[in-house]
């Protein structure tokens, strides 16, 4: 099944307990359920990391690339399975096959295309791609438990 609409920034916050300021996704589309989605994240100045990250020359860690990939994935797997969502936790299990090949900065408009390769029961597996303007900026694979908890 697809959603056709764009899913915006007030509806992430209620698939996902994440908040401000780690909240690393804005807005959802293409949407397949149990199958795909992607995440868009508007890289700002103004994000907390780029201070420290590395001054005069901001650059967005790859561990929060992967996370937002991770967030996408967490969106997709509520969206799939609705009835549970609302005591619904995703942790993050795994990451391997981790590329990092261009530097994501402030203005860049990340594409986070994210695929389930497999799942079973409460563990899920997923293939993950950031894009800037069909550029691969990043790539992995990584698992995630599906597991009961409190928003």
């Amino acid at each position: 099944m697809n959603m056709e609409e764009p899913i915006g920034y007030a509806e992430i916050e209620t698939l996902i307990p994440h908040r401000a300021p780690f909240l690393l996704i804005d807005q959802l589309k293409n949407v397949v359920l149990g199958e795909s989605i992607t995440g868009i994240k508007a890289v700002s100045g103004n994000e907390p990391f780029f201070p420290g990250h590395f001054p005069g020359n901001p650059v967005m860690p790859g561990v929060l690339i992967v996370e937002a990939m991770a967030q996408a994935a967490s969106c997709l797997a509520s969206l799939t399975q609705p009835e549970k969502q609302k005591d619904m936790l995703v942790f993050l299990a795994s990451v391997d096959k981790t590329r990092f090949k261009k530097p994501v900065k402030p203005g860049d408009l990340l594409e986070l295309h994210v695929k389930k390769t497999a799942g079973k029961a409460a563990l899920w597996k997923f293939s993950g791609v950031a894009e800037l303007a069909g550029t691969v900026m990043a790539q992995a694979e990584f698992s995630a438990m599906v597991v009961a908890g409190n928003k």
